[in-house]
Order: structure tokens, then C-alpha cells, then sequence
């Protein structure tokens, strides 16, 4: 039997260990969560609102509490920590200001008498299977929108962040969630087919790697259940020859290194224009050395460790093979025999192709800078990627950068700016970065019923 493990990245401590649960008892957690959600979803609407609303009231209650659990756990900066919990409570909110709206039923102009409207339903059990970045946020996305609906979901959280995955469930019973609508299960990855086999299971999300994408989405596939994939992300960050080149790469830096690079979302290649190269990588260097990896309880540290020390090992095997294949460290790199979690902000240039770095997501705080002749090849070395989650293009003609993002491969894209989360704007990429919408209306319908109710007879209604 596998176990669930707490180790504090920054120090190596093991804090806690938790069993996984056997196979005999996923077949009662299922039923549970099924049983729950009949009557859940006849549970009326402000009901269930009401229980949103205290969970958000919950995470504001025990802010300094749910973030510090994040730093320990996972070695998240107590202030980056603190705004992730600050995040969960507005998603909880906002699905629980906007459900009435939500679930009205939405009027479709047609030809011919009577009335048509699309009717929002839910659809049953769901499984969502979670990564450990962040931990409340990633959940939240999924389960917010989902309970509000009117679904009921099984939680399986990452093997590195159980305390998390057991506070979330701590707080929505808090919040009033009967049981079994939310469900915090210490399952095995081997275990997660066998639940999304189950009949009693309607669908499941997926926030983890492209991997683990690959094995849910043909689990989905194969039950024939609806599925959400948020994967991983290989960010272009395009600065254009008209850029402002210190903001850019102030903004670049700070996108490169938010929760110590490990962010689907973060700015990972920085493409930039030949006639502003030189100056950019000269402020972006100095800018990624103002970040200082250190102990993240503290409330000045901008940068803490990775999420173990294995991630700080295969972080640096990218490096140390980008440079045996010609790559330049220009700032940064581990010092030889270093160990533990802590990696140094790290740029690279002259990077080739055949290296890892050029094509692989790095889930840390290297950064990989290309020069460019033109917008035009800036566009095409952006797309050259099998990811497409976000973007970014800098440019002092916002007219021009507009243009430039509507050329790109991804799912979201900002103006002189990094792309942020917001409960109502939807997140979610294409190739392989995922598939489906999370957050806003379109997180709210993506495990929804969407039924047509058609009524040829009906009078004086559109």
C-alpha cells in the first residue's frame, strides 16, 4: 500500500504520512458520493449558494492558517500562499453570486412559432484529479463551479500535499456540504481508472502533466466519459522591436518566477526582437537575480524552493544538458553538488534544438531566451510547440501586439501583461495543452447537461 506523504520542501522534513485507501473501498466512496448527489442537486439553488458563500467566508476567516499549511506543504512564499487562499475564496464566491444567472434557462432565437431555451442540469458524480502547485486554487476551479451545479466530487489530490487536500474538505463541511458531496480520497494512480470505469461516475477533470493527460483522457475516452484536461503549458513571452524593454523585462522576470516557475501558466520562452535583444537580456538578467531563493515563511522572500528536491535534480539535468549541447548560462545555474529543493533563477541563450530546453516544459525558474529577425519569425517560433496554454506580447503599439496575438497557438493571451487568473474569465488551452474551458460561465456548463427544451406550441416566447 502506498502512502500520502507531507515533506517540507525547504527543510526535507517529513511531517506526515497517510495510507492509501484499499481497493474495497472505493466501491462505498463512489456510492457515497452518487446517493449524495441526487439529493443534492434537488437541494433549491440559494441553498447551495449559501454553502459557497460560507466556504469563501471560511478561506477569509483562516487565511494566515490555509496559507501557512501551503508553505509548509509545499514551500509556497507565505504571501504568495496567502493570495492563493485570497483566489479560492473569490471563486467560491463568484460561482455562488452568479448561479441564479447561471442556471436560467437561456433563450434561443428560432424560426418558426413556439420557444426553444438550453437548461442548465447536472450531470452526477465527478472525479477530479489534482495537482500540488496550488493546491486550494486547482481545486476550487473544478469543484466551485461543479457544487454549485448541483454535482458531487470525489477529490484525488497529489501524493505531496495531503494536509491541503484534507483542509479543503475540512472547510466545505465547515461550510455546510453534506456528506458526500464533497469527497477527499487518498486513491492511488492505478486506482483513478477504476473509479472513472464506474458506472456511478459521470465525467473527470485532470490538472497534471501531459502524461497523466494522456492516460485520463483514454480512461475517458474508454468509459465514454466527458472530460476536462488542463495540462501543461510551454508560455512564449514575445517582446517586439518597439517594446518598452525594461518593463518587459521586469514583467518576464516576475512571470518566469511566480511560485518558483512551477506554474502551467508561467513565461517560460522569451522570443525577442533582434534590435532590442542585447538590452533586454541585460535588464531581464538583473531582474531574475533580484530574486533570492529563501526560507518562504518569511514575509520579504519573493522566491522559495521547488517542490522537492528530485524536481530541483531534473530541473538542473535540463540545464546541465543545454549546455553540453552549446547552450550559455547567463545567469544562474546550480552550483555543483548542491542539493536539496532551492534552485537559482537560471537564464539560458543559444539554446539549440535538439536540446530538452528548447521543446520540454521546464517546471522551474530557468528561463530560455531566443532572438528573433522579425514578427514574423517571433510568431513562428512562439507556435513551435506542442503546448498552446497562454501567451504574452510586448509592444509599444497595442494595435501591433493585438495582431501578433491573434497569430499565436494558445488558448489565452496578454497584452504587455502576464496572463492572471479571475473566477470570471475561462482558462484552458489547445494542442496539448489541454482540452476544455475552466473558470467563468464556461466552468460552470463544462459538466453541465446542456438540455434543449423545445416547445412548438408556446406563445409570445423567444
Amino acid at each position: 500500500m502506498g502512502v500520502y506523504t507531507t515533506t517540507n520542501p525547504a527543510t526535507g522534513e517529513v511531517l506526515a504520512t497517510y495510507p492509501e485507501i484499499v481497493d474495497g473501498q472505493i466501491d462505498a466512496l463512489i456510492e457515497c458520493a452518487a446517493s449524495a448527489q441526487v439529493e443534492w442537486a434537488a437541494t433549491p439553488a440559494p441553498e447551495r449558494a449559501a454553502v459557497l458563500h460560507r466556504a469563501a467566508e471560511i478561506h477569509r476567516e483562516r487565511l494566515d492558517d490555509l496559507a501557512a499549511l501551503l508553505t509548509r506543504e509545499m514551500g509556497k512564499p507565505i504571501a504568495q500562499a496567502r493570495a492563493e487562499v485570497k483566489l479560492v475564496a473569490s471563486i467560491y464566491e463568484y460561482y455562488a453570486d452568479h448561479l441564479a444567472e447561471f442556471l436560467a434557462d437561456q433563450p434561443l432565437p428560432i424560426s418558426g412559432d413556439g420557444s426553444a431555451v438550453v437548461r442548465s442540469e447536472p450531470i452526477g458524480a465527478l472525479l477530479g484529479v489534482m495537482p500540488w502547485n496550488f493546491p486550494y486554487y486547482q481545486v476550487a476551479r473544478f469543484a466551485a463551479p461543479n457544487l454549485a451545479l448541483g454535482n458531487t466530487v470525489i477529490i484525488k489530490h497529489a501524493r505531496n500535499c495531503p494536509q491541503s487536500a484534507m483542509a479543503i474538505e475540512e472547510v466545505l463541511r465547515e461550510a455546510g456540504a453534506p456528506d458526500g458531496v464533497y469527497t477527499n480520497a487518498f486513491i492511488s494512480s492505478a486506482q483513478v481508472e477504476q473509479v472513472i470505469a464506474d458506472d456511478r461516475i459521470a465525467g473527470v477533470s485532470l490538472t497534471g502533466s501531459e502524461r497523466a493527460g494522456e492516460a485520463i483522457g483514454a480512461a475517458a475516452g474508454r468509459y465514454l466519459k466527458r472530460s476536462v484536461l488542463e495540462l501543461g503549458g510551454s508560455d512564449p513571452f514575445i517582446v517586439l522591436g518597439d517594446a518598452d524593454v525594461e518593463q518587459a523585462a521586469t514583467v518576464a522576470a516576475a512571470g518566469r518566477l511566480y511560485n518558483a516557475g512551477q506554474a502551467c501558466t508561467a513565461s517560460k520562452r522569451f522570443i525577442v526582437h533582434e534590435k532590442v535583444y542585447d538590452e533586454f537580456l541585460t535588464h531581464f538578467a538583473t531582474a531574475m537575480k533580484s530574486y533570492t531563493p529563501a526560507d518562504p515563511t518569511r514575509e520579504d522572500t519573493t522566491m522559495g524552493p521547488l517542490s522537492s528536491a528530485d524536481a530541483a535534480r531534473e530541473l538542473d539535468e535540463y540545464v546541465q544538458d543545454a549546455v553540453t549541447r552549446g547552450a550559455r548560462v547567463v545567469v544562474g545555474g546550480r552550483e555543483e553538488g548542491a542539493e536539496g529543493a532551492f534552485y537559482p533563477p537560471t537564464v539560458l541563450v543559444d539554446v539549440p534544438e535538439e536540446a530538452g530546453a528548447y521543446r520540454d516544459e521546464l517546471f522551474g525558474p530557468v528561463a530560455v531566451v531566443h532572438p528573433v529577425a522579425d514578427e514574423d519569425a517571433a510568431v513562428r517560433l512562439a507556435n513551435d510547440s506542442p503546448y498552446g496554454l497562454a501567451g504574452t506580447v510586448f509592444s509599444g503599439d497595442r494595435d501591433r501586439a493585438r495582431a501578433v496575438a491573434d497569430r499565436l497557438q494558445t488558448g489565452m493571451v496578454a497584452i504587455n501583461s502576464l496572463i492572471r487568473s479571475a473566477p470570471d474569465l475561462p482558462f484552458g488551452g489547445v494542442k496539448r495543452s489541454g482540452v476544455g474551458r475552466e473558470l467563468a460561465r464556461d466552468g460552470f456548463v463544462a459538466f453541465a447537461n446542456q438540455k434543449l427544451v423545445r416547445d412548438p406550441a408556446a406563445e409570445g416566447e423567444a
